[in-house]
């Protein structure tokens, strides 16, 4: 039965014993898709290489292995069947989750973190409704260690109390919906600028927003290309200009030329007509640590930042931080009698834990021990891009970022054993304070071995990763 208990546990590698009770077994590494759905994929990835192109590889259907909800039996307070059911279920959701994050490489989180002091906190329902620097009568908040965040980042980027206005958000893009919203509030006519290589959400708030985008190109490194930046601003000179400037691109890690983007601004005749949104969402907290890097600093004309909690700084539920300045928000913001507060953010209820959870970490590291986090990243990027190169395997990794980019492998299995984020021929691991030496070293054997069976045929050949990211960092066979 599809969505039924044992139909889940079975994903995550467990069979009923005789008495109807969770039995534990090895993990697998993956659970197979149905063969419908692999007949499908099979098709497409047919029709995909007849035209020349690559199909996008989506994930397993998640109906086919969820955990049912069902109805307690009239006998279940007497026996405790069910609560031991339950906790069979959670104990191997458990061991899952302990098995993927050891295989967890392509995705910019940070997992190594501890909050066991927090655990006493997690029995009450704590919601910082409204605006964080205003108390509602909902007594239950965390407004104190909100503000408290946000006073700090407020510091880190150069803006004083009195000049910032921000929140504690759910995720990134609450963030860029935010700092884009705002842009749209105060120049109500103006398109929306972002590169190609801009993370989605960008371009899911000019839909939500009814904004006109224009999508500038990249260079190759990923960053905005300026030169193409200033001939589309000046096809429409009539109107202000919104602007996302990206401190770390999603898939290549580039960090946008804030203080040339601003220059072409001005250059261009749109001096006191452009709002700059800057989407930090992971190298936004790195950058500040990053010796001789260009600032991301409100003493430039910039309007908004967003960075995410749950990256960088390491944090078990997703969250992230949004920063604007003061004078910009009124026009979002309004009384709100059933809070006795005001409201500017997105969502209005918002997660109490979250900020509590940032703050602890910021108490324990400060700035310095961002630092020294920042640097072993970069050191060990560097590390993972000189190996895959002397293994023979084309890569990059950009100036500013911990995040290299290198041929996609062929094996899909392996894509996801190692949660490998992917786009065309290319593929990226992100290098975290929580990836060490020796888990890179663990990837890289495994990818050199599987490597050498993909290809032994000599028919087979590696992908040409030349238009991705340059002929210099390309080892296929036209480019080695």
């Amino acid at each position: 039965m599809v969505g039924s208990v044992g139909n889940g546990l079975a994903d995550l590698g467990a069979s009923m014993n005789g008495n109807g009770k969770a039995a534990a077994e090895p993990l697998p590494m993956e659970m197979d898709p149905p063969a419908d759905v692999m007949a499908a994929a099979a098709a497409a990835e047919g029709e995909a290489a007849s035209n020349g192109r690559r199909e996008i590889v989506m994930g397993r259907n998640v109906h086919t292995s969820c955990f049912a909800v069902k109805e307690p039996d009239a006998d279940d307070e007497e026996t405790g069947e069910r609560e031991a059911t339950m906790a069979s279920v959670l104990a191997l959701y458990r061991r899952s989750l302990v098995e993927r994050t050891k295989h967890h490489l392509g995705y910019p989180y940070n997992l190594d973190f501890d909050y066991g002091a927090l655990g006493q906190l997690q029995h009450f329902s704590i919601n910082n409704l409204g605006d964080p620097f205003i108390e509602s009568n909902y007594g239950v908040h965390s407004r104190q260690f909100e503000v408290g965040v946000l006073d700090w980042f407020a510091r880190l980027w150069d803006l004083e109390k009195d000049e910032y206005w921000g929140y504690i958000t759910n995720c990134g893009t609450e963030g860029n919906l935010h700092g884009i919203l705002v842009g749209r509030e105060v120049f109500p006519d103006g398109i929306l600028y972002a590169s190609r290589e801009s993370h989605y959400s960008v371009f899911k708030a000019a839909r939500m927003y009814r904004m006109d985008c224009v999508k500038v190109d990249t260079l190759m490194s990923g960053e905005i290309d300026c030169a193409d930046f200033q001939r589309k601003i000046l096809q429409n000179r009539d109107k202000p200009a919104i602007i996302n400037v990206n401190i770390g691109t999603t898939v290549k890690g580039a960090v946008d030329d804030l203080d040339l983007v601003i220059k072409t601004l001005e250059e261009s005749g749109f001096k006191d007509r452009f709002y700059i949104h800057c989407d930090g969402a992971l190298f936004g907290l790195m950058i500040p640590f990053v010796k001789k890097a260009p600032k991301v600093t409100f003493k430039k004309p910039i309007g908004s930042v967003s960075v995410s909690g749950h990256k960088f700084v390491g944090c078990p539920m997703p969250c992230g931080v949004q920063i604007t300045r003061l004078k910009h928000i009124n026009a979002l913001s309004s009384n709100v009698e059933y809070l006795a507060s005001r409201d500017a953010t997105i969502m209005g209820s918002r997660n109490g834990h979250a900020p509590i959870f940032l703050w602890y970490t910021l108490n324990r590291k400060g700035y310095r021990g961002f630092q020294k986090e920042v640097q072993k990243c970069l050191r060990n990027a560097h590390y993972l891009k000189d190996r895959l190169k002397e293994a023979g395997i084309g890569a990059m990794l950009n100036e500013l970022s911990s995040t290299v980019v290198f041929e996609r492998p062929k094996d899909e299995e392996f894509v996801r054993r190692w949660q490998l984020a992917c786009e065309g021929n290319i593929a990226h691991v992100v290098v975290m304070p929580s990836v060490n030496i020796d888990k890179l070293d663990y990837f890289l054997n495994e990818l050199v071995e599987k490597r050498a069976t993909w290809y032994k045929d000599g028919i087979s050949k590696p992908p040409c990763i030349a238009r991705d990211l340059g002929e210099e960092n390309c080892l296929c066979g036209l480019h080695k």
